[in-house]
């Protein structure tokens, strides 16, 4: 009953299966491997969080890199803010509302800089240079996070009319005289303190995210197509079984045999 599988149809369907699960499969282990990586990551910035800031030449990974291991340690660092070299990052929201992050180069007594995101602003994000408020003058002792390079390229990191869309020492580096270390900082207070801040970045959300539920939607998904091959064979065994009789033709296998 069951020698249709072995047609050219069937065995084309089962392989379609089995690739599908697979991948469906594969999906959903690999949204269970970055669960355990944001867990694991959730522990090192919890660690961070808590310990007392390091000097930020000494916070930055192999190679002066800020990695996963690197990111949001809190550091403390000492200079002077370049304002002339100030961009804004525009297309940033807070609660829905529009605004810009102000980055600004801070450079150290070692001679080198670091970009310090010093907070947000609510403001029209098609403005090219929005009146921020400026950071204290002469010598700061800042304390912040230290945070990766965003991921974007091209023009988004590239300074234009003051502006950027992604903050990356990579794409600020031909525009500030003063060489740029990796990553940059997001501030959490500074000595002296300007006289009017802004909003400063909100502590990390360090939530499990959807990966759990998205591993069980992939696996479910392998298991429905599993499921659906032998529901259709078996629909089709019963159909060739017990075929449909229209005006006397069986719609499955061909003419009615008399009674």
């Amino acid at each position: 009953m069951y020698r249709f599988l072995l047609s050219g149809r069937w065995i084309g369907f089962a392989i379609f299966v089995v690739l599908l699960a697979a991948v469906c499969t594969r999906l959903g282990l690999w949204q269970f491997d970055r669960l355990e990586h944001r867990l694991d990551q959730n522990k090192i910035i919890t660690a961070h969080l808590k310990a007392d800031p390091v000097d930020v030449a000494a916070a930055h990974g192999p190679g002066g890199t800020v990695d996963d291991d690197s990111e949001f340690t809190r550091v403390r660092a000492t200079g002077t803010y370049d304002v002339e070299h100030q961009v804004t990052v525009k297309f940033t929201t807070r609660d829905g509302a529009p605004g810009v992050d102000v980055v600004t180069p801070f450079v150290l007594t070692s001679g080198k800089a670091i970009l310090v995101n010093r907070g947000w602003q609510e403001t029209s994000n098609t403005m090219a240079r929005p009146d921020v408020p400026q950071p204290p003058a002469g010598e700061v002792t800042v304390v912040g996070w230290l945070r990766k390079n965003n991921g974007a390229g091209g023009e988004a990191i590239r300074p234009a009319d003051g502006q950027i869309r992604a903050i990356s020492s990579i794409g600020m580096a031909t525009s500030v005289p003063t060489p740029l270390l990796d990553g940059y900082l997001n501030l959490r207070s500074e000595e002296p303190a300007e006289a009017k801040g802004l909003a400063l970045e909100p502590t990390p959300e360090r939530g499990q995210g959807p990966h759990f539920f998205y591993a069980l939607q992939w696996w479910f998904f392998a298991l429905l197509a599993v499921v659906g091959y032998f529901w259709f064979a078996r629909s089709e065994a019963r159909e060739r079984r017990n075929p449909t009789r229209i005006d006397g033709f069986a719609t499955a296998t061909g003419p009615a045999q008399s009674t």
